[in-house]
C-alpha cells in the first residue's frame, strides 16, 4: 500500500503523568469546551441585557446536566444489563463511557430546572445555549480522535487513518469518522453564532435550537453508517443505537422549526437584568 494513500495516528491520549495524576486529551478539551463556551455564551448574555453571574450558574447547571446524562445515557443506552448488574461501576466515568445523546437529555433537563428557578424563558435559552454546545461537540470529537475511538470502516479514500493504538484494528485505514463530525459540528457552531450576532434578540424563539437539533441529528444519523459498532449487540441491528436515538431528536427539531414558520415570534428572554443586579 502507498505510503501517501492512509495517516498513521499513533498519538498518545495522555499528554503528561506526575505521580498517579494523569492529563489526557480528552479532558483537556472537554474542559476547554466549558472554558470558552462560558466567555462566549457571558458575551451573548451581556449584549442582550443579562447578567454575567447568571452565565456562572447556568455552567454549573450544564456541566452537571453534560456529565450525569452523558454518563448514565451511555449505561442505560448502550450496557443496560452490564451496569445495573455492576451500579457501582457507573461512578467509574474516569474509565470512559459517556453518550451524546445521554449528554443532550442532561442538557435539556438541567436547563429546564435553570430557567424555572432564575424565571427565564427555556426556549430563549436554548436558543443561546446551543451556539457554545455545537463549540463544545466539535472539540469533545477531537478528544475522541486523540483516544483513538469512535472510529469507522474500512476505507481506500486518501484521508483513512490507521489507528495504531487499536491493535485489532490497526491493519487498514479507516475512516476518521471523528474528524468528520468534528468538523461539521464546528460548522454548524459557526452558522449559529453567525445568525445570533446578525439577529440577537430579534431571533424568532426557537430557530438556533430547532437548527442545531435537526442538523446535528441528521448529521450523526448518517455517519454512524460509517463507524463501527460501538457495542456487540449493534451487529444484528437494521440501524444502530446512536441512529435510533438520533431520530426523535431529528423529529423534535423539525417539528421547532415548523412551530417558528407559523409563527416567528422573538422570546423575551427574563431572568435578571443587567442593571438590576448592581449593588
Amino acid at each position: 500500500m502507498n505510503l501517501l494513500n492512509y495517516i498513521t495516528w499513533n498519538v498518545d491520549p495522555d499528554i503528561f503523568s506526575i505521580g498517579p495524576f494523569t492529563i489526557r486529551w480528552y479532558g483537556l478539551l472537554f474542559a476547554l469546551g466549558f472554558i470558552i463556551g462560558q466567555r462566549i455564551l457571558t458575551k451573548i448574555y451581556v449584549a442582550e441585557g443579562r447578567t454575567e453571574g447568571d452565565v456562572d450558574v447556568i455552567t454549573i447547571y450544564m456541566i452537571i446536566g453534560t456529565v450525569v446524562g452523558a454518563r448514565l445515557g451511555h449505561t442505560l443506552f448502550y450496557s443496560p444489563e452490564y451496569y445495573l448488574s455492576n451500579p457501582i461501576e457507573i461512578l467509574k466515568i474516569w474509565e470512559g463511557g459517556l453518550a451524546s445523546h445521554g449528554a443532550t437529555i442532561g442538557i435539556l433537563l438541567s436547563l429546564w430546572l435553570f430557567s424555572r428557578k432564575y424565571n427565564f424563558d427555556y426556549m430563549w435559552v436554548l436558543d443561546r445555549i446551543v451556539i457554545v454546545v455545537a463549540l463544545g461537540g466539535a472539540l469533545i470529537r477531537l478528544g475522541n480522535l486523540m483516544n483513538s475511538e469512535i472510529f469507522g470502516h474500512p476505507t481506500d479514500l486518501p484521508w483513512g487513518f490507521i489507528f495504531m493504538r487499536q491493535n485489532e484494528y490497526s491493519h487498514v485505514p479507516r475512516h476518521p469518522t471523528q474528524l468528520y463530525e468534528s468538523f461539521s459540528v464546528f460548522l454548524l457552531f459557526v452558522l449559529l453564532y453567525w445568525l445570533w450576532k446578525k439577529y440577537k434578540g430579534a431571533l424568532p424563539k426557537g430557530l438556533l435550537f430547532g437548527i442545531f437539533v435537526t442538523a446535528l441529528f441528521t448529521f450523526r444519523f448518517f455517519v454512524e453508517f460509517l463507524k463501527e459498532d460501538q457495542v456487540a449487540k449493534e451487529a444484528t441491528m437494521a440501524l444502530n443505537i446512536g441512529q435510533l436515538l438520533s431520530i426523535p431528536l431529528v423529529l423534535a427539531g423539525l417539528v421547532i422549526l415548523f412551530m417558528v414558520w407559523r409563527n416567528p415570534k422573538p422570546a423575551l428572554p427574563g431572568g435578571r437584568k443587567r442593571e438590576e443586579s448592581k449593588v
